[in-house]
This record gives structure tokens, sequence and C-alpha cells, in this order.
């Protein structure tokens, strides 16, 4: 059963979403965030009566904002008969309950939606798992007087007489008691999760023995990403119009056009001001990204915020460490441009950035055989295309050609086969003696 961050009221119907400008932001940087955050509400299924940016010179340790403009969010909330009030700011926990003194409502903020949305995506038990972490990690600090449910001792569970607060020591509250449970609890989930990032390498090692190399699909939530896999590989991965609609990795083996094996791995999608403990608790997953051979970036080509969208997804796998990766950007999504203006968006974006750029659409399978040409331009390195003059009693070697290859042609030449064949180079390099120079 996965944690809950706190308890709210079971259905929001009437929530109010404010934006608060900070003094050096852009105020189109900022409106295309609440933009997004009317998404990941609605994505809830959550009711909202407004949603607005409210602007203030300076940033202010209590609200984030003044006193004066903290009343004006207050009054609206009464006119509106808000249910609730749903920041697009990163609150910290004095923040939220010194909100939620004066508006009397629960205060929600940017982070605690999307840790919500990821635990309502979360299916397997890896992805609970690390969804759980992030979530207990968020709600330790914000415990004091909110949270009234979590695992707690009570009679016979402990050692005192009678269990109760004999058995939880002397003058121990319950807020200590649930801060501890918790505190175990992470340690517990992050030992599971270790386990499960060693198994992870465990198979990474084995496909490494086999010489196989690795691509992950990367990029912001909603881009295509499933689709492309889909597209791609037949996966049967959910691929919805929905935010974070995958949160677990799916990998695919696929043959490239010069026969090189090719295993493409789905990841979770990121987000503008992803919180970083997320990033954090999904590290065992994000690490097929660090330790691909090269990354695909999927982009929507279609969305106002495209550019922004790939400078979001550079940022996090920075974060990672993965920033020096080589990387192909797909951008996605082309035939929902207008027609009129496509080709000259494209050619915009693409000058934008400095990696190779493919123009596809996932869903119709347009610009697939350009990407899967890229590919095989990313792994030119690791083959070489050759002919061999193979003595037919060596028979064993052709057969690991067309195993460890492809083979292009043969040719039979007395008791020698002349095979034209692309191989990895460090099978290559052992047949030196066999070359037909």
């Amino acid at each position: 059963m996965s944690f809950e961050i706190r308890e709210k009221p079971e259905k929001i119907e009437r929530a109010l979403l404010v934006g608060i400008g900070l003094p050096g932001e852009s105020r189109r940087e900022r409106a295309a965030l609440l933009a997004e955050l009317v998404d990941l509400v609605e994505n809830l299924g959550i009711g909202i009566v407004e949603s607005s940016v409210e602007y203030t010179r300076e940033m202010q340790a209590k609200y984030l904002c003044g006193v004066g403009k903290a009343e004006e969010i207050r009054n609206r909330a009464e006119i509106l008969d808000a249910d609730c009030v749903i920041f697009d700011n990163l609150l910290s926990p004095s923040q939220q309950r010194e909100w939620e003194k004066l508006v009397e409502v629960p205060v929600v903020d940017r982070e605690e939606i999307i840790l919500d949305i990821f635990a309502k995506r979360a299916r397997t038990k890896e992805a609970v798992m690390q969804v759980d972490l992030a979530r207990m990690q968020y709600a330790l600090p914000r415990m004091a007087g909110m949270w009234k449910h979590l695992d707690r001792q009570r009679g016979g569970s402990g050692g005192g007489k009678g269990g109760g607060a004999a058995a939880r020591g002397e003058g121990e509250k319950q807020i200590e008691v649930d801060r501890r449970l918790a505190h175990d609890r992470i340690e517990a989930i992050r030992a599971e999760l270790e386990t499960v990032r060693r198994q992870r390498g465990t198979q990474r090692k084995e496909r490494n023995r086999q010489g196989i190399p690795a691509a992950a699909i990367v990029g912001y939530t909603n881009a295509g990403k499933s689709s492309l896999l889909n597209k791609m590989t037949g996966a049967g991965v959910l691929a919805q119009n929905i935010l974070f609609a995958t949160l677990d990795t799916t990998s695919r083996k696929i043959e490239l056009p010069d026969g090189q094996p090719l295993v493409l791995t789905d990841t979770v999608g990121f987000i503008r001001n992803l919180p970083h403990r997320l990033v954090e608790a999904f590290k065992s997953t994000l690490e097929e990204a660090v330790l691909a051979d090269f990354l695909i970036q999927v982009v929507d080509a279609s969305d106002r915020e495209a550019l922004r969208h790939y400078e979001t997804t550079c940022e996090v796998l920075a974060e990672l460490g993965a920033a020096d990766k080589p990387m192909i950007v797909l951008w996605n999504k082309v035939d929902m441009l207008p027609a009129e203006t496509r080709q000259a968006t494209l050619a915009a974006l693409a000058a934008k950035v400095e990696c190779p750029s493919v123009f596809a659409s996932a869903l119709e399978g347009t610009g697939i055989d350009e990407l899967l040409a890229g590919c095989v331009e990313m792994l030119s390195h690791r083959v070489t295309t050759a002919r061999y003059r193979i003595p037919l009693a060596e028979s064993r070697i052709i057969a690991i050609m067309h195993r460890d290859g492809k083979v292009l042609g043969t040719e039979y030449e007395g008791n020698d086969a002349i095979v034209e064949a692309i191989l990895p180079r460090e099978f290559a390099s052992r047949l030196e003696k066999y070359l037909v120079r």
C-alpha cells in the first residue's frame, strides 16, 4: 500500500491555482509554468475555479510574497469558495503552515501535486517504492500537526506493560514515533531499491558481455517516448496523452539496418522544476540514461515550449551525470504543426541544438527510417564492413558472423567462402588474417 503524504479532502472540487512571480523571473516562463500546473491538477481530477499569476516586488520569508498580496489571495479564495489553494511554487514547510493558517483551507505546492501524480501512475513494485521514498522525504519536515495516519505503535506493540505510552518510552510523543517510523521506512525502501539497482546492473553486465549497445529514450513528459518505442519495437507500452503515463523502464532489442542489435529503453518523463527528491528516488531507473551508449531525446515539436522542454531535459540529464552523452534529438508530432509554417518551425528548432535532428511522427510512423539511420551512425565506431576469405573447414566462424554481425553476401571459391559482413570491431580485429585486401 503506497504512502499518503497527508490527509486531504477526498475530493477537491474548487481549487484556486496561484503562481507567485518572483523578482527576476521571466513573465512568459511563469505563465507557461502556471499553464503546466493546470494540466497537472486536471490530471488528478481536481476542479479548478481560477488560476492566476501574482507578482511581488521582493521575495518574503513568510508567504513568498508580502502580507498585502497574501491577504488579496486569501480574499480571492474566500470569494471563490475555494476548498484548496494550490501554489505553482515550491513552499517550505513553514510557508505551507503559514498559508494554511491564513486561508483556512488545505494548501498544496507544485511538488506535492507532482508527487501525487507519480503515486497515481505507479504500477510496479519498484515504481511504488520509488514514489513512496520521495513522498516520505517530502513529508518528514511537514509532519508536525499534519499527519495522523502513519503506521503507529499502539497498545501491545512494544515492550511496555499494556503498550501505549509506556511502550513508546517515557515522554516520547506521537510525532516522535511517527518520525522514527518514517526514518525506518525510508531506510528499508532505500535498501530494497539498492537490491533492484544491483539486479539491473547484473542484467546490464550480461548485455555488455554480449557486446550489445544500448540507447535510452529520454524527454519531457507526454512528448511521445512510449509511442516511439512501440513504433520501433512493437513493445505494447502504455502510451496515453496524459502526463507521466510511464514511470517504469521498458527495454526491447531491435536490429538496426546494418545488422547491429540495439537495446532501446523507455524512461520516465521530465518536467520543469521536477522535484530533486524524485530524481534521487528514480536514480536506479534513470541509470539507464547514464549508462547508455547514446540518448534519443524526444521533443514535442508542436508545443510552443518545445525548446524549453529540450533545455529542461538537458538540465535533468546534467543532474544525473549524463550531460556529455551523444544524443539524437527527435522532434516528434510534426504532423500537428501547421503545414504552411512546418518547415520553417522545424528548421528554427534544429538550429538551436548541436545534436543531430530527426523530424518524425511516432503516431504515424514517419521519420523512423531516418532515426534508425541516425542510430547506425551513432554506433559506426563499433563496427566495420569488410570481405573475408574463410576456409569451409572453419565454418564456425561464419556461424559467429551471422550471430554477432550482419552477413551481406557469400560467394564460394574452391574450399573457401568469401563473406562480406558488418561485424563488431572487437570481433573483426580477430579476423585480420582472413581479410580480403
